[in-house]
């Protein structure tokens, strides 16, 4: 199977993950807060550690190989353009999150439309940094073997993320009067983003070589913009933040672990 394919095909496994996640909602209509956020502070934990070592890691080593010494200053850049480019489309686009509320510009579309723009904004980086893992591994000259291990971990941690996110997308939907169908089905087609993600991620690293370091970095700087600015904030609002602070702590263990016995 060529690269291009294994990237599309792993940006949409990891999320369809993000129904996987929602289909608690077929017993239960409400989760415990002190749970969700600890799993939410797990699945920030995973990202974090994905971000890390699947993303900003690789992207230095092959800054350094295109243009030594310069690596991390690529990195550097790139991070800080991913995490800009998160923060204008917070601005320019109208969405809401169940948690934090309403932000951008007024709009007059349905709730459940500034919804799932909110969850596409989120999930697009996601897409976008499993295909460019995938895109590296395809490059002639760079450690393809190593590349792909951290792409396949990087699709890993991202769908483990996505399950507790999946559910966290479900439940709230139940109590706007949704059936139970309905909101494992919105959950799921939230998480469809990512493979158009992946699709242009391993599309533009193909075709560019010379981008690799700056698009690894670029995700990396988006993924950590979303951590920050939106899930732990999330995970916080409820009064449980030490559960959810030991969630993020188990959550990046157990992805850092995993990244080395994959690699």
């Amino acid at each position: 199977m060529g690269i291009v394919a294994q990237g599309i095909l792993a940006s949409l496994a990891a999320g369809l993950a993000t129904g996987v996640g929602a289909l608690p909602a077929l017993f239960f209509r409400k989760v415990p807060d002190r749970v969700l956020n600890t799993m939410l502070g797990g699945a920030a934990g995973v990202m974090l550690a994905a971000t890390s070592f699947s993303l900003i890691v690789p992207g230095i080593e092959e800054g350094d190989r295109l243009w030594p010494g310069f690596g991390v200053y690529i990195v550097c850049g790139g991070m800080l353009f991913g995490a800009v480019f998160l923060d204008r489309a917070d601005k320019w686009l109208p969405h809401e999150h169940f948690g934090l509320g309403t932000e951008g510009p007024d709009s007059k579309l349905r709730r459940i439309w500034l919804f799932i723009i909110a969850i596409t904004i989120h999930n697009f980086p996601e897409g976008l940094a499993v295909g460019v893992g995938y895109g590296a591994a395809g490059i002639e000259g760079a450690d393809a073997a190593g590349l792909l291990q951290n792409a396949k971990a990087l699709a890993i941690g991202i769908g483990l993320q996505n399950m507790p996110e999946g559910l966290a997308v479900a439940l709230p939907l139940l109590g706007l009067g949704y059936s139970r169908w309905a909101a494992i089905g919105i959950a799921t087609l939230t998480g469809l983003v990512e493979p158009v993600g992946g699709l242009l991620g391993v599309a533009a690293v193909g075709m560019f070589h010379p981008i690799l370091p700056f698009g690894l970095a670029f995700a990396a700087g988006a993924m950590l913009f979303v951590i920050s600015d939106e899930i732990i904030p999330e995970t916080h609002s409820g009064g449980r933040e030490r559960l959810a602070t030991f969630g993020v702590m188990v959550g990046f263990v157990i992805m850092m672990a995993m990244d080395h016995l994959l690699g």
